[in-house]
C-alpha cells in the first residue's frame, strides 16, 4: 500500500457515556463542548481484535498476585504475547519485529520502554478527537440503587446510592489520516517487513464500521457505528486536512452533508466510500454509498 488514505468515522450516544472523565461526566472542553479522545474510539478496536484472536499489545490484561488481581506490566505483556526479554540476548531488531506482529502497533504505533528496550514507533493510523456536532445534547444524571449497605460505616442501615450519567443523544465525528509511509524506514532494517499493507487497511477498515457497535458494556449500550468515510488519495503526493471539519450534520433532520468534502477533494482522489446507517440517517452526496451494517451499496 502506497497512498494515503483520509477519513471520517461518526459514532452515536443515545442515553450512554462514549467517553467519560475521571467525574463520571462525558468529557467535555473548557467551553462546555462535548467530544470523545481518541483513545475511546482505538479501545473498542482492540477489543474486537482481541475477541477474534489476533495479537493486541496494548490492552488491559490480569494477573494474580499476593492474593489480589492487578494489571499486568508492559514487559509482562509483551512476555504474555511472546517470550521474556533479556536485557543481554534480546535484541532491539527482535522486540521491533515482535510489535509489529501486534495488529494494534501496525495500525496505531506504539512506545516501549521496558528492559533495556527504548521503541518509539509512530502508527501509520493517526486520529483527531471525536468532536459532537449535534446541537441539543444533555446531560442526564439518574440514581441508582445499590443492593448493598455501605461497607465503611458500621451502623449503616439503608443501601447506598450512586449515580449513571450519559447523554440523551450526541454524534461524535471522528477525523483520521492512514500514512502507510510511516513504516518505510523499518523495511531496511527488519527482515522479510513489508510495511503498512492493504491487508492491515482492511482490516482496520472492518473494526472502523463495527467495532463501537460490537462493544456493549453497561455505559456503551447505546453507542453504535452510524457513519464512515474512506477518501484513497489518487497519488502519493496528495495530502488532505482533517476531514471531520467539513462534514455539516443537520440535528433536526439527522442528517449529513458531505458537499464540502466533495469540493475539498474534487479530483484527488482514486476511489471514496461512504458508510452510514440508512434506517436512522440520511447523508447528501454524490459519492458511493453503502449500508454499514450489510455493507452492500445503496
Amino acid at each position: 500500500m502506497m497512498k494515503r488514505v483520509y477519513g471520517v468515522i461518526g459514532i452515536k450516544a443515545k442515553m450512554a457515556n462514549w467517553n467519560a472523565d475521571f467525574t463520571g461526566r462525558p468529557k467535555s472542553t473548557s467551553n462546555g463542548e462535548i467530544f470523545g479522545s481518541d483513545k475511546a474510539l482505538k479501545y473498542p478496536m482492540k477489543k474486537m481484535w482481541e475477541n477474534e484472536d489476533k495479537k493486541v499489545m496494548y490492552i488491559k490484561s490480569l494477573k494474580e498476585e499476593k492474593g489480589s488481581v492487578i494489571p499486568n506490566k508492559l514487559g509482562e505483556r509483551y512476555a504474555n504475547l511472546f517470550s521474556t526479554i533479556d536485557k543481554k540476548s534480546t535484541t532491539t531488531n527482535e522486540v521491533l519485529t515482535n510489535l509489529f506482529k501486534c495488529i494494534d502497533v501496525k495500525n496505531f504505533g506504539a512506545t516501549f520502554a521496558e528492559e533495556g528496550q527504548n521503541i518509539s514507533i509512530t502508527g501509520a493510523v493517526q486520529f483527531g478527537q471525536g468532536f459532537n456536532k449535534f446541537d441539543d445534547t444533555n446531560i442526564e444524571v439518574q440514581d441508582i440503587l445499590s443492593p448493598f449497605a455501605d461497607s465503611t460505616k458500621e451502623d449503616a442501615k439503608q443501601s447506598t446510592l450512586g449515580t449513571k450519567v450519559t447523554v440523551d443523544e450526541a454524534h461524535y465525528f471522528y477525523g483520521f489520516s492512514i500514512n502507510p509511509k510511516a513504516y518505510d524506514n523499518y523495511k531496511n532494517i527488519l527482515d522479510s517487513f513489508e510495511g503498512y499493507t492493504e491487508n492491515d487497511f482492511e482490516e482496520f477498515k472492518k473494526v472502523a464500521l463495527t467495532s463501537a457497535t460490537a462493544f456493549n458494556t453497561n455505559s456503551k449500550f447505546g453507542c453504535e457505528n452510524e457513519f464512515a468515510l474512506f477518501v484513497k488519495c489518487s497519488d502519493e503526493n496528495t495530502y488532505l486536512p482533517d476531514l471531520s471539519d467539513y462534514i455539516v450534520f443537520d440535528s433536526d433532520k439527522k442528517s449529513i452533508d458531505l458537499s464540502k468534502v466533495e469540493e475539498l477533494i474534487k479530483d484527488k482522489y482514486e476511489s471514496v466510500e461512504v458508510y452510514f446507517n440508512p434506517y436512522k440517517l440520511k447523508v447528501n452526496t454524490t459519492l458511493d454509498k453503502f449500508n454499514i451494517f450489510t455493507q452492500e451499496k445503496l
